[in-house]
């Protein structure tokens, strides 16, 4: 353990496991608008400290999940105090500002909503792919999604340095917000029979990427405007989700550099 410039106790493999730990610790980070993925708290604690630490957190807008105690030994054998942050390695934009700026400079927005991928190494390389192709922004909700560490910078190849990454405490009720705006829902599933080269994608545009166990949730493909699938002639029925993405946002790209 090794104690940084701010006063912080860090892990010493911090560069591998983006965490800290310790309620005074945290709550300090808290203070300091440092980017936290998310909090995890002893569920069998409770006490006047740690409901401050709830509180602050929910002020922040950060996640907070109660888990056993030996969910956090497992994380580290350090005096945890029973609570554990995971550091992001990024900054968070704000989607209203992405999709305003879009609009303000005359472009058609293009935005990439991930629902519950949480493979990091998928999670990088759909962002790798994303930044080059001119994605504006990706969309993840605050739980259930991948952290963003160093791994998931490392496999970005560094995009994730550049492209705008927007958490959602509620993916339903961003689409709606998106919807509202003015932009196209287009859900990306093979639940239908249209393909991706039907779609226009040069209007103001949303695509949803649903996760690697179980697609797009039920919630978010009821409020889709379109719903179009990748086509496939081989003997294998899925791609992998980071490959998937790829070929629908280079489909985006190509109607849109017509």
């Amino acid at each position: 353990m090794e104690k940084r410039n701010d006063g912080f106790l860090i892990n010493k493999q911090e560069s591998d496991k983006d965490y800290i730990f310790g309620i005074r610790a945290i709550m300090e980070a808290l203070h300091a608008d440092q980017e936290i993925d998310k909090i995890l708290l002893n569920k069998e604690q409770s006490s006047e400290l740690t409901k401050e630490l709830t509180e602050l957190a929910r002020l922040k807008r950060v996640p907070v999940t109660k888990v056993p105690e030996g969910k956090l030994n497992r994380i580290t054998r350090k005096n945890h105090q029973g609570v554990v942050a995971y550091i992001s390695s990024i900054a968070y934009a704000s989607l209203d500002n992405v999709v305003d700026t879009c609009f303000s400079k005359g472009v058609s927005p293009l935005i990439l909503i991930l629902d519950r991928i949480t493979d990091v190494r998928n999670f990088g390389a759909i962002c790798r792919t994303a930044d080059v192709a001119g994605v504006h922004a990706v969309v993840i909700p605050e739980r259930g999604s991948a952290q963003i560490n160093s791994d998931a910078v490392k496999t970005s190849a560094g995009a994730l340095n550049y492209l705008p990454v927007c958490r959602s405490k509620n993916l339903y009720y961003t689409v709606k917000d998106l919807k509202k705006m003015g932009l196209t829902i287009v859900s990306v599933t093979e639940k239908t029979d249209r393909n991706i080269y039907s779609a226009d994608f040069s209007a103001p545009t949303a695509l949803i990427m649903g996760s690697e166990e179980d697609g797009i949730s039920q919630e978010l493909l009821g409020i889709s405007d379109e719903y179009v699938k990748i086509p496939m002639k081989g003997h294998i029925e899925s791609l992998n989700v980071s490959v998937a993405a790829g070929v629908v946002i280079y489909e985006a790209l190509r109607q849109r550099s017509i």
